[in-house]
Order: structure tokens, then sequence, then C-alpha cells
């Protein structure tokens, strides 16, 4: 799952509106970010194996610090314990939203991912394997990522036309990225894999912070929703 991981950010970002959309889309991919950075330096393993899955042709043999279970929840409450630290949130409920967003990552993950999705350490390797059933991964990435949109849109009114349309071109354009990539030639290297997968988390949290920016949250503002 890639872009599916962005509903989270968009649903968490409507039911706590003191979280920016840029910080949500960073905490739900914070440990791609970390894997990304840590197969950089050799200390997680990847492999392009062509038709290892139908979907993508990643194995992803080992990933013991940051797609573990238990790790998943370090990263979870580390993050969150960061943030309210370093924001000065004055609750700590903001603290566990924003970890929640870091641990939906490994619950969708669980979702798509061949058994390669440690409990612990290295071992008892989980997965539901549903990127071997591409039309089924696809629909879940869309219902989780319109699914967040959709609330996102409820709690939130736009300041002017790029807060009015800016979401769902957003929205389109990651998820017809995702596809455009899938139906492409595997990356030439592990090492293109990690720095393009950087630049998108990067990227999309950058555009996502913009975006949010062109819209105000009605919780905070104290309007009625509006029908979207």
């Amino acid at each position: 799952m890639f872009v599916g991981h962005y509903g989270p950010s968009f649903a968490i970002r409507a039911v706590r509106p003191e979280l920016p959309l840029w910080l949500t889309f960073l905490a739900a991919q914070l440990v791609d970010v970390a894997w990304a950075l840590f197969v950089l330096a050799g200390v997680e393993k990847v492999r392009i194996v062509p038709g290892i899955t139908a979907a993508n042709p990643l194995d992803l043999y080992y990933m013991p610090y940051t797609h573990g279970l238990i790790m998943s929840l370090a990263w979870a409450l580390a993050a969150g314990l960061v943030c309210k630290v370093l924001f000065n949130w004055p609750r700590w409920s903001l603290a566990l939203w924003l970890a929640a967003a870091v641990l939906s990552h490994w619950l969708l993950d669980l979702l798509v991912h061949r058994p390669d999705l440690p409990l612990y350490g290295d071992a008892a390797k989980v997965g539901l394997g549903l990127w071997n059933i591409p039309p089924v991964a696809l629909a879940l990435e869309v219902i989780a990522l319109f699914g967040g949109l959709w609330l996102y849109l409820r709690r939130t009114t736009a300041r002017n036309a790029v807060g009015r349309y800016g979401p769902t071109v957003f929205v389109v354009t990651m998820l017809v990225i995702q596809v455009a990539t899938s139906a492409g030639p595997p990356p030439p290297s592990t090492a293109a894999l990690a720095w393009s997968a950087l630049g998108a988390y990067l990227g999309f949290a950058l555009v996502a912070g913009w975006i949010d920016a062109q819209r105000t949250s009605d919780t905070l503002s104290g309007a009625v929703p509006k029908e979207v």
C-alpha cells in the first residue's frame, strides 16, 4: 500500500484540526521514510524481484527496525512524544492521535504485503498478500484514500479556489502516479527506489501542507460543516 496510507492522514486531520495535514502525512509514512533511509545506509534490505507479487517487484526480506509490529509501536510512541515536546502540545490526546497515524501504516500494510512483516525482530512474519490480487489491492487504496478525503472535506471549508479543488486534484494525481508507477518498469536499483520514495513522501507532505493552508477547519472556527 502506498497512497492509501494517506487516508488516515486526512481523517485524523479532520477530527483533530490542531494537527496540520503535512504532519499527519509525514506521520502516516514515517516508517517508510525511515525504511528508505535504512536501505540507503544498508541497515535494512530489499531486492528487486520481478513477479514476486502481482502488484510490485519488491522482496522486502529484511526490515525488522521499521516494519515489525513491536518496532512500529515504538516508532508511533516516539513520534507522539517528540512532537508533544517539540510543538508544546498541552494535551496528550494530540500525541496519541499522531501515534495512531504512525501505527496505521503497519495495519494497512498487513492487508497487502506478502508475509514479510515481522511481529518482533525478524521473526513471525505476517501479511495477507492482497498485492497478489491487484484489483482488490487498488480498491483498498481508493477506499482508504477517498474515505479520508471525504471526511476532511466534510470537516473543513475552502478559503479559495485552491482550497476548493486542490484536495481532490491532489488525491487523484497521487493515485495516477501510483498506477503509472505500478504499470511501469521495475526500479533500476534499490538506491533509486529509496531516493524516489523519499522524494515522494516529502513532496506529498509539502503539497498537503500548502493545500491545507487554503482551507479552514470548521471545528476550530465553530462553523457548521458544509456539504462538499
